[in-house]
């Protein structure tokens, strides 16, 4: 054994553990785009969470990891009474944001949905803000938030940009944990020391397997994963704080470090620095529940149902569907045989193509099983064929187009053919920003109408009525808005 492994001199700290702690802690944000951004994410998420309460699936695993383990003047839960200590309340919120595989995503190298991290970012505000309102100390306010939001979706997402983890089979919620990890740790005003000592232990813990989110396995797993992961973060932070130690070479130690271990001896590659760009360029869902490989497919499948209706109720008609996708959506959501339940719907491109052709609509229940029952959407995927269009495959990847191309054409056994339906850019991305958030707001309303009485919606819609009154608003009065009453 070399004298270098031998000696039990502590380096300094790696890099990138530097680079990430730097940013959180003095890089100022001035992006008026990644601000406006960030209340359209905040909104969204919201959404996505509001909606998710509606599923006994997800609203079991809710609430204190223990019965009757509540926290008076704790983190509270939007759309709950919930009262946790912080990082069960990140796990909540988060579980409820990622429920329904409907809030932001970001593809690159890595997958991933940045805005998981708003479940440890918004309870801890929360928690922080009522805590320094009891010691006479100014609260945090909803632009603190929205900060944190861009500089977690910055480390994560700038961290997919190069940096495939699912190649080695681990999950992209590392990700998450990672940056909630550096954000809650400045969020509690740690030095450069403590955000490195939290960051470092993050990277220790290593990464799920996604084993959850592939056949022959996938489960519901795939849906309170982020919520984990982010109340992970929080409870890292936590820790830092006390003074637990950190690992300086978590990430390059030979042997026994991350890079060793578990990415294949590989060093983790970043080729730009952090800033906005992440939040500036975010993708949001919102008009189909469903991975985000395959939205684009939805979306020509339902102007192909538009435009051939009543051939395609006439299944044995269709000799093959050709679905021309990317290589990352072939790899993740191309997926034949019996599907067991709704996360393994939802993550199927044949299913979503399906349903988007037979009902001209895809919402969440219809993954469920009185809908998957109907023999004709299983008739139809046994029709498909998934190819991968290399265009669409380069347009993926090219930084300044960050395409999520699909096309959809039906063919006849009597020789005929549909239209060739090409869909390169889904509706929530940057280019049809304009077009989209109408569309968001809409989702925002359909959630909260759905969730909240009469009385108190029109207070929930109001949070958002005015950009800079939603910047300046205590953290603690927006979170007391949205307790379920």
């Amino acid at each position: 054994m070399s004298q270098a492994l031998k000696s039990a001199e502590r380096p300094a700290p790696d890099a990138l553990l530097q680079s990430i702690a730097d940013y959180v802690l003095s890089h100022d944000i001035d992006s008026p785009l990644a601000y406006e951004t960030a209340q359209d994410c905040l909104m969204d998420s919201l959404a996505c969470a509001l909606l998710a309460l509606r599923l006994p699936a997800c609203t079991r695993l809710l609430g204190p990891v223990v019965p009757g383990a509540t926290m008076s003047g704790g983190a509270r839960v939007p759309g709950t009474s919930y009262e946790l200590d912080p990082v069960q309340a990140a796990f909540n919120l988060g579980a409820m944001i990622r429920w329904l595989d409907f809030n932001d995503t970001w593809l690159a190298a890595e997958w991933g949905h940045p805005s998981d991290n708003l479940g440890g970012i918004l309870t801890l505000a929360d928690y922080l803000s009522r805590r320094n309102v009891l010691q006479g100390q100014p609260p945090l306010l909803m632009r603190d938030v929205l900060t944190a939001m861009i500089k977690a979706h910055e480390i994560q997402g700038v961290s997919a940009l190069e940096n495939s983890f699912n190649r080695v089979g681990l999950d992209h919620v590392l990700l998450v944990r990672l940056a909630t990890t550096a954000v809650a740790t400045a969020m509690l005003g740690g030095s450069r020391e403590q955000v490195i000592n939290a960051l470092s232990n993050a990277f220790i813990d290593g990464g799920a397997l996604r084993t959850y989110r592939h056949a022959p396995n996938t489960g519901s797993r795939k849906s309170w994963a982020a919520g984990d992961a982010t109340s992970r973060g929080v409870r890292h932070a936590l820790m830092a704080m006390t003074g637990e130690m950190g690992y300086p070479s978590a990430i390059t130690a030979p042997t026994w470090g991350f890079q060793d271990v578990l990415f294949k001896g590989e060093p983790l590659r970043y080729t730009q620095p952090f800033g906005s760009y992440v939040m500036e360029n975010i993708l949001f869902k919102l008009s189909f529940p469903a991975e985000f490989h395959g939205q684009t497919a939805v979306e020509a499948a339902l102007k192909l149902h538009a435009l051939e209706g009543v051939k395609l109720a006439d299944i044995d008609r269709i000799q093959r569907i050709v679905i021309e996708t990317q290589q990352s959506g072939q790899r993740i959501i191309d997926k034949t045989g019996p599907l067991d339940n709704p996360a393994d719907r939802d993550h199927c491109i044949q299913y979503m193509v399906a349903v988007g052709l037979l009902f001209g609509r895809l919402k969440a229940r219809d993954y469920e099983d009185d809908v998957a029952r109907d023999p004709r959407i299983d008739a139809l995927r046994d029709r498909m064929q998934v190819v991968e269009n290399e265009t669409f495959t380069a347009e993926y990847y090219a930084p300044d187009k960050r395409y999520i191309g699909n096309a959809v054409q039906v063919f006849y056994d009597e020789g005929s053919h549909s239209e060739r339906i090409v869909v390169e850019v889904p509706i929530g991305h940057r280019e049809r920003r304009t077009e989209g958030r109408p569309i968001l707001r809409k989702k925002f309303e359909d959630a909260v109408t759905g969730h909240y009485s009469a009385r108190q919606r029109q207070t929930v819609l109001d949070l958002f009525a005015d950009a800079q009154a939603l910047a300046d608003m205590p953290v603690q009065a927006f979170m007391a808005a949205l307790v379920k009453n």
